[in-house]
């Protein structure tokens, strides 16, 4: 199983032990307490995702010792979507441009079960936020 499938898998398992979507719901905005924010200078227009209701940032880079995969740091105003952030940060931080191309959005949705806990607004942002990544590794592939 390749790194985004077993983080893709970590997820699913984590949520399938959810029963209700208040619990997931809960747990997406636990998870937002694991993200490092991103400093005020990186809180500029350039880092802003589009098409989210609340303020989203990411920033992507590469390393030195792994110069073929991105990673990515985000932050967000609203705790849910932080929550947000940190699952699409283990999901593609990490990851060669061709990984992360691979990975179709709707899928990964679909398997992590948020479609009945989210409502149309916070899932329009979080593909906005997915579209942005996957638009950074188009331009780095």
């Amino acid at each position: 199983m390749s790194g985004v499938d077993q983080a893709i898998q970590d997820l699913t398992d984590e949520f399938a032990l959810l029963p209700d979507w208040e619990e997931r719901i809960s747990h997406v905005i636990e998870l937002a307490r694991t993200l490092e924010p991103l400093s005020d200078d990186e809180r500029v227009e350039a880092n802003r995702v589009r098409g989210c209701a609340s303020q989203v940032w990411l920033v992507s880079e590469r390393k030195t010792e792994a110069p073929k995969k991105l990673y990515f740091r985000g932050d967000s105003d609203a705790h849910l979507v932080r929550g947000e952030v940190a699952m699409l940060m283990r999901v593609f931080s990490g990851r060669t441009p061709g990984e992360i191309l691979s990975i179709d959005p709707q899928a990964l949705f679909d398997r992590l079960g948020l479609k009945e806990a989210l409502t149309a607004q916070r899932s329009n942002g979080l593909f906005a936020m997915i579209k942005r990544i996957q638009d950074e590794a188009r331009r780095s592939a």
